[in-house]
């Protein structure tokens, strides 16, 4: 969702306009569905249910989880509005006040404003887990200032991958394969900058590195992660980029994997990670 958002956000600042087949529309729509089900899930795993509520009572600074939670209730909006767009005028004429807010958002300003709330949301929601993670003392192998850029780039690069997927203009296909290519260029070298972060600390950070690197998540995170969910994606995309090979899905689809398997594993390495030395 937060790769969506940005990616949204981008071509809405290009001045694409809704009715143009353009991806950017459909995204806000697909967005609302998927934050939902991941809000859900995060409230079924609340242990006090009945007082989330009070999150929304105060903002405390340093706290990533206060930032977090305000972040989510931000997206709604914006990705709401992004919807509102996309909707035909005739289908709001039981709703004028409604089709009014429409027709001010039509206009290039505004639709350029709401890009820019999207670009700006939806970094904030790609990066705040992997800081949170990072907060959170306890667990050596998040330990990494790597951990905030690793995950917004994932996100950008996975958004960018299920865009491809349901994009139907080629020039969109085009330009989000461009922009995936490059996402996971980045994200191998986030990847290489965490595990030498980790490696060149202290014992306990070099234990936590090694269940990366020969451990027991050493399989999962080198086949699926790096393997299967960078590299041979990178590669297909990098040949279909220059035409040598036909456009596929395979790509895109070992890319939104791999951006799972990814915060599988790093979450999971995480919790199994410990303080103590052997």
């Amino acid at each position: 969702v937060a790769g969506s958002m940005v990616l949204a956000g981008w071509f809405m600042r290009q001045g694409r306009r809704p009715g143009g087949g353009c991806v950017c529309y459909v995204l806000p729509w697909t967005s609302l569905v998927l934050i939902s089900l991941g809000m859900g899930a995060l409230f079924l795993d609340l242990e006090h249910k009945l007082y989330v509520w009070r999150m929304y009572l105060t903002l405390q600074p340093a706290s990533p989880m206060s930032w977090g939670a305000w972040i989510l209730l931000l997206v709604y909006p914006v990705l709401a509005l992004g919807a509102l767009l996309s909707i035909p005028r005739d289908w709001l004429e039981r709703w004028p006040a409604i089709r009014r807010l429409a027709a001010r958002l039509d206009e290039p300003a505004a639709t350029r404003a709401l890009g820019h709330a999207n670009i700006l949301l939806g970094a904030a929601l790609g990066i705040y887990t992997g800081i949170l993670l990072s907060s959170l003392g306890a667990r050596p192998l998040w330990a990494s200032a790597a951990l905030g850029p690793l995950f917004l780039v994932s996100g950008l690069s996975t958004g960018a991958a299920f865009a491809h997927v349901i994009a139907r203009e080629p020039g969109d296909r085009a330009t989000l394969l461009r922009a995936d290519n490059v996402f996971l260029a980045v994200e191998l070298a986030l990847i290489g900058l965490f595990l030498i972060g980790l490696s060149t600390a202290s014992a306990v950070h070099a234990d936590a590195a090694a269940l990366l690197l020969g451990g027991p998540y050493t399989a999962v995170f080198w086949v699926f992660v790096v393997g299967l969910g960078i590299v041979l994606p990178l590669a297909i995309q990098t040949l279909t980029a220059s035409h040598r090979i036909a456009h596929t899905l395979v790509a895109p689809v070992l890319v939104m994997a791999g951006g799972l398997a990814l915060r599988f594993v790093i979450v999971s390495a995480g919790q199994y990670s410990h303080w103590i030395s052997p």
